[in-house]
């Protein structure tokens, strides 16, 4: 049985190539008496995770169902073809759609792009993950176009990629159930957003009641004797200099003559 006074958590969903490390090291920087867990969900699941309760939060690839999701787009990747090291298109710096034509191009099950038709010839078989293609690739049997997060997240020293300049490119997003919009939700959205501990929508730093008061106080004495000059002609208590009480630039009165 769940215990109702235990301390809350965050948890936040990502799909295979997102990269929430810095997101994460400001929450438990402002935030450290709330742990954050990450769960990998494969981009395909990552929406019925959280619609099932599973996680608060998720970093998706767009599009999702507005309809039932608030989504805050964050950035959108490149896209690059992942070929052997010893290919001919690695002769150039970038390359183009027409320039995959007669290639062998693996679809593969989990691919995040929304073609109205993939380029290339159709390989023998759609392989079942990303990472099942890049092996396939490596054999030399095809290639590979993927946003560059999953090159790099599928990287081998016997491959590389280029840009594909004019393909569908991905777009990663914060997702979360509208309905479900927490308190917790709304302190990551202030951070993906690059909002301060301090702003109006995050929460503020707080400090003892104790020190608040005493902190008050003392601006308001500093406030209150801020600015303020001796009379002119006037000496201050305890100064060496004014021992007599005369202002320096006063002149003594000659004694009158008796008559």
């Amino acid at each position: 049985m769940t215990d109702p006074q235990a301390s809350p958590a965050f948890r936040l969903a990502y799909v295979p190539g997102a990269t929430p490390a810095k997101w994460v090291r400001i929450w438990n920087e402002r935030l450290p008496d709330i742990p954050l867990s990450l769960h990998a969900v494969p981009a395909a699941e990552v929406c019925e995770v959280l619609r099932a309760g599973q996680a608060d939060a998720g970093l998706v690839r767009l599009p999702v169902d507005r309809t039932y999701f608030s989504a805050i787009p964050l950035y959108t990747e490149a896209t690059v073809v992942v070929v052997p090291k010893d290919h001919v298109i690695t002769a150039a710096d970038e390359a183009t759609v027409a320039d995959l034509a007669d290639e062998v191009l693996f679809h593969p099950l989990d691919d995040v792009f929304e073609w109205d038709r993939p380029p290339g010839e159709p390989a023998f078989e759609r392989p079942a993950t990303t990472e099942d293609a890049v092996e396939l690739v490596a054999a030399g049997v095809g290639l590979l176009v993927v946003p560059q997060s999953l090159a790099r997240l599928h990287h081998r020293r016997d491959l590389t990629h280029r840009p594909v300049v004019d393909a569908p490119q991905s777009a990663v997003a914060l997702a979360w159930p509208e309905e479900a919009t927490t308190e917790l939700v709304e302190d990551f959205i202030g951070i993906v957003r690059g909002r301060t501990v301090n702003s109006s929508r995050g929460r503020k730093a707080t400090e003892p009641e104790g020190e608040a008061k005493a902190g008050t106080k003392a601006k308001a004495g500093a406030k209150s004797g801020a600015g303020r000059k001796p009379a002119v002609g006037k000496t201050t208590a305890g100064n060496p200099r004014g021992g007599s009480g005369v202002s320096k630039g006063a002149k003594r009165r000659k004694p009158r003559r008796r008559a």
